[in-house]
């Protein structure tokens, strides 16, 4: 392979930076779109429904990560072969998690609004949303796998193309069909609906090397046990990491609504400064994935920790960048994300946290990319869960004391622990790169 250098490394991290700093602008125009119709219930309706689909294939956000894994140690093997097999074998299983929603579509919608009541007006419209973007699923789901499948071959701008064309059409269909035919939150859904399978056809031609001359190979090895086996230990490993790391944010917002609702309020204001965070340093995490994917591929111990080294060095200095940025304009883009004066005064307390977060918390994001990339999956699962039982200890310790301070002092100590938990854990890395 190819050394591993700071401009390879800064090829793969920018197109998705860029790529990243497209998805806040869709929900944006979604919502202005159907905001011009004065309707209530349809904006709602809108809200809501995203939300519900979100969570559903949320579940399935494994088949990202491990197909790229997989992908990377196979391409950096040069086993072709084996590289479109893993394509495939993530294909089928997308395909067919899509359909397994279409077909359970009216009871898990049942389940949602049971969750999650709304008014008869606001779960009618979102009915008629759902009932059509369901039918996306199959091809969202499948989506994640060739995006992962390009980033494990380093080929983000691909992957840029891919999210710059589906928003694109998606925009530009909300506004014809929303606000030139008048369709309303069908239009919407509609509009989503054919980007999302015009987005798959875009992303078949860009990964359309594993239909090439290789695929008759990737197909004999479509059913092959062992990479079967690892495939779904690789995924069963990840979602289980992604949950105990999802519930931990979500008990953070839970435990912030008992300080009532101008704390609350203000915490939603700051976690919009972490989502930028994980917007802008992603990029540098896919690039361990594909680096240390592919160096593990070939056997290399010394590009291995190349790899990691200069993936860490990048991460580091965008996370003091971010920093330093959120320090001098933290202030100002509160007031931007909310005119509530007392909103304002709280989350301004609370920022110096937020100035903090990018510093703690980037070494623990950018291991997660390296591990992914080793397919060292069980490794990230026993690291969450011995961070998630010292984050519920800080929490038990630390809020009683010190209130949402004490809560967002605890979340620190998550990330603290979940880079200290994988830091020990490194050096299985390039042992497993030089045949360890």
């Amino acid at each position: 392979m190819n050394d591993i250098t700071h401009g390879r490394v800064l090829r793969i991290a920018g197109p998705i930076v860029l790529s990243n700093a497209t998805v806040p602008l869709l929900g944006a125009v979604d919502t202005a779109v159907i905001g011009q119709l004065g309707d209530p219930a349809m904006l709602g309706a809108v809200g809501i429904g995203a939300v519900i689909l979100a969570t559903l294939y949320w579940a399935f956000g494994f088949l990202r990560m491990s197909t790229s894994g997989l992908a990377a140690q196979a391409h950096g093997a040069g086993d072709h072969a084996e590289r479109s097999a893993v394509l495939l074998r993530a294909l089928v299983v997308g395909a067919l998690a899509g359909l397994a929603l279409v077909a359970v579509q009216a009871l898990l919608f049942a389940a949602a609004f049971a969750v999650a009541p709304a008014s008869a007006a606001v779960e009618r419209l979102a009915g008629q949303y759902l009932a059509i973007r369901i039918w996306g699923a199959p091809a969202t789901i499948a989506l994640y796998a060739i995006t992962g499948w390009l980033i494990g071959l380093g080929r983000t701008r691909g992957v840029l193309a891919l999210q710059v064309w589906q928003n694109g059409a998606n925009i530009g269909l909300d506004l014809w069909f929303v606000l030139g035919l008048g369709w309303g939150v069908p239009g919407v859904a509609s509009a989503t609906l054919i980007a999302e399978w015009t987005g798959l056809a875009l992303a078949l031609w860009l990964a359309r090397e594993a239909f090439g001359p290789g695929f008759r190979a990737g197909m004999a090895l479509l059913g092959d046990r062992p990479a079967l086996r690892r495939m779904f230990t690789a995924s069963r490993d990840i979602m289980g990491r992604t949950i105990f790391l999802q519930l931990s944010f979500t008990s953070f917002v839970f435990l912030g609504a008992r300080f009532g609702d101008v704390t609350l309020a203000a915490n939603q204001v700051l976690m919009q400064f972490l989502e930028v965070t994980a917007y802008a340093l992603d990029g540098f995490a896919f690039a361990a994935e594909a680096l240390i994917g592919q160096a593990v591929g070939a056997r290399s111990a010394s590009q291995t920790r190349a790899a990691a080294r200069i993936c860490m060095q990048w991460g580091i200095g965008g996370a003091i960048g971010l920093a330093l940025a959120f320090a001098l304009t933290g202030p100002a883009v509160i007031d931007l994300l909310t005119t509530s004066g007392v909103v304002r005064q709280e989350a301004r307390a609370y920022l110096p946290w937020l100035v903090a977060a990018p510093l703690i918390g980037i070494a623990a994001w950018i291991y997660d990319g390296i591990f992914i990339g080793a397919m060292l999956t069980g490794d990230m699962l026993r690291a969450m869960l011995a961070s998630v039982a010292v984050y519920a200890l800080a929490l038990a310790v630390l809020v009683p004391l010190a209130g949402n301070h004490g809560l967002w002092a605890a979340l620190m100590v998550l990330n603290g622990t979940r880079t200290l938990t994988l830091w020990r854990l490194y050096p299985k890395v390039p042992a497993l790169a030089a045949g360890g």
